[in-house]
Order: structure tokens, then C-alpha cells, then sequence
């Protein structure tokens, strides 16, 4: 029997998923606001980096792309798009900050 899924692993996919303007992971960008396995259930709570991002679309067809490669036929996998609380650049990860050139001062 295949062990079941935890958020890392999911966390791990999602890091596959690239926003194309910026040109890092939505992981590491601070998109992902919340993953729950419940069951064979999934729920992701994301968010772009604007309302208006051209490229919110195709992210989340991206996301569940990468999803599929490593869930379960049986799991049902649900991206919601929230947008409380807004983005901000304070939420990448320092890695993140440090390979687009900000600095804390940038993502205050």
C-alpha cells in the first residue's frame, strides 16, 4: 500500500509551479495560504500576486497539472483563489527575496 500524501509533498509539487512574470515558485513566493488533506480531499488556499495578474489562470491549470502527477486517481484536489490577505512581498521566502533582489527593506 502507497503511504498517504502529507502537505509536504504536496508543498514539493506546488514548487514545480513557476509564475511566468516573476519567474520563481509559487511556494516560495508566498501563494500557497493554506493546504488540508482530508480524506481524499485536498484543499489549496492561494493567492496571486495582484488581483489583476495576467497569469492567474494558467498558474492554477499549472498547479493542478502538477497535482495530478502525484495524487491519487481517488483524490479530488479543490485550488481556491482568496485574496485576504492581499500578497505582499514580505510573505517569499528569504531565498525568494534574496534571488529577485530585495531586501527587508523592499518587503516591509
Amino acid at each position: 500500500m502507497i503511504a498517504p500524501l502529507d502537505t509536504e509533498q504536496v508543498r514539493t509539487a506546488l514548487r514545480k509551479v513557476v509564475d511566468p512574470e516573476v519567474g520563481a515558485n509559487i511556494v516560495d513566493l508566498g501563494l500557497i495560504y493554506r493546504i488540508e488533506l482530508d480524506g481524499n480531499k485536498l484543499l489549496i488556499e492561494m493567492t496571486m500576486t495582484s488581483p489583476a495578474c495576467p497569469m492567474g489562470e494558467m498558474i492554477v491549470d499549472d498547479a493542478y497539472a502538477e497535482l495530478d502527477r502525484i495524487l491519487p486517481a481517488e483524490c479530488q484536489p479543490e485550488i481556491r483563489l482568496v485574496w485576504e490577505p492581499p500578497w505582499a512581498p514580505s510573505m517569499m521566502s528569504e531565498k525568494c527575496r534574496l534571488s529577485l533582489g530585495w531586501d527587508e527593506a523592499d518587503s516591509a
